[in-house]
């Protein structure tokens, strides 16, 4: 990153928190920081911005590197990135790790030995409608980072680990290059001797089960079990499962379920809807068909004696629909939307047949003169939907013509003028 050296803002105020001057040395440095965290920790009954105020100052002045920037710009340098900032990290965290264990005596903090929060691990698992329906279980093979047995976490055989001097513990290492009177260049990267976990295991001591890399690869079978009327998009967690680490709370394994198209069923919420199409014939006449169900069976649908199934038109059937989650006992409605299939054509005879037989036209009956008045025209078929495209097509093709043409901006600011 590079930019112009920022100016010198206040660079003594975090000798003042601590009550050294800005020559003291680390060994003051972390006398001062012991004694007054102990004497403002929050579970002591100290002040907790005090408290916060003494991490971020010794978090700062610790660090060679980001002392250094401080000492030469101040407070502003840090806030606006340099050397990675000052109080980005957690008061209690940084009060653990500079005692390396419990300060007090006895059980201990609760807050003194927080630990971290593991991310949680998502996949999704794609089911059909069928397994939503009736329910289902997977067996599903995971691999996954898991804690050592061998040295229980902690990368070497005597349980022993130092902290990096090349990071001081940090795991985080920052350049700075002078490129001129006015600029520098700071870069922040991992800790090339540690790989970023600030501390350092000597190569006899490393566990050589692990490595020194504290966990081990694993491979871990789950079975998910997907209860009827699940809804895509649920979530089936398995709380813990997901990569270890030390000193780290393990996250879960999330499980987002994902329901793949069916060819013929449509949900919405408890609800089905099925489409079915009908002739002419069965539309006015009366019909049946078997319905093949999500859990197998054959459903008999037909219509009542002498009713009349118009185009569009929806039936409900009570609960055939989705099992209601939790409460599969109960089912939402299963929907058919029916569609009615017409002849292309009909000849003669049978418009003779089907006159006979359905309700008569319409009584208006135009005389010759009314007729002699009137333009013929030709009926033809439309898809409308095309042909609205289509005008939109062209409008938009002369649209741009017209922009395009000598003098049509001077056209349309002299009209808005």
């Amino acid at each position: 990153m590079f930019g112009r050296a920022p100016k010198k803002s206040d660079n003594t105020k975090y000798y003042e928190i601590l009550g050294v001057s800005n020559s003291a040395s680390q060994d003051d440095l972390k006398k001062a920081y012991r004694k007054a965290a102990i004497k403002n920790h929050p579970d002591k009954g100290g002040d907790p911005e005090k408290f916060k105020e003494l991490a971020q100052a010794y978090e700062v002045l610790s660090d060679p590197e980001k002392r250094e920037i401080y000492d030469q710009y101040g407070e502003d340098a840090l806030k606006e990135g340099m050397g990675g900032g000052g109080g980005g990290h957690d008061p209690f965290d940084i009060f653990q790790s500079f005692f390396g264990g419990n300060p007090f005596g006895g059980g201990g903090s609760s807050r003194g030995r927080r630990q971290r929060r593991g991310e949680d691990v998502v996949h999704p698992l794609k089911v059909s409608l069928e397994d939503l329906y009736n329910g289902t279980s997977k067996k599903l093979s995971l691999s996954r980072n898991a804690i050592c047995s061998k040295c229980k976490g902690k990368g070497s055989k005597s349980g022993a680990s130092m902290k990096c001097s090349g990071c001081q513990g940090s795991g985080i290492k920052v350049s700075i290059r002078h490129l001129g009177p006015s600029m520098i260049q700071q870069m922040q990267h991992a800790c090339n001797e540690c790989k970023g976990t600030g501390e350092t295991i000597n190569d006899k001591d490393r566990c050589p089960q692990c490595k020194g890399e504290k966990v081990v690869q694993e491979k871990k079978v789950l079975e998910v079990i997907v209860e009827k009327g699940m809804q895509n998009g649920q979530k089936i967690t398995f709380p813990g499962e997901a990569d270890e680490a030390p000193d780290t709370v393990t996250g879960d394994i999330v499980f987002v379920l994902q329901q793949k198209e069916h060819p013929k069923f449509k949900r919405k919420g408890d609800d089905l809807f099925v489409e079915h199409t009908l002739s002419l014939t069965e539309a006015l006449c009366g019909f049946q068909f078997i319905l093949m169900h999500l859990d197998g069976r054959q459903l008999l649908i037909k219509s009542e004696p002498g009713e009349v199934v118009k185009p569009d038109q929806y039936k409900g059937i009570n609960d055939e629909g989705m099992p209601m989650y939790q409460r599969s006992f109960m089912k939402g409605k299963l929907y058919i939307h029916f569609a009615v299939e017409f002849p292309d054509t009909l000849s003669p005879e049978q418009c003779k047949t089907l006159e006979a037989v359905l309700p008569p036209r319409s009584s208006v009956q135009l005389t010759d003169m009314e007729l002699d008045e009137c333009e013929e025209t030709t009926l033809h078929d439309v898809n409308l939907e095309e042909e609205m495209r289509r005008k939109q097509a062209q409008a938009q093709e002369a649209y741009d013509e017209d922009e395009d043409m000598p003098g049509g901006a001077q056209r349309v600011q002299c009209a808005q003028q």
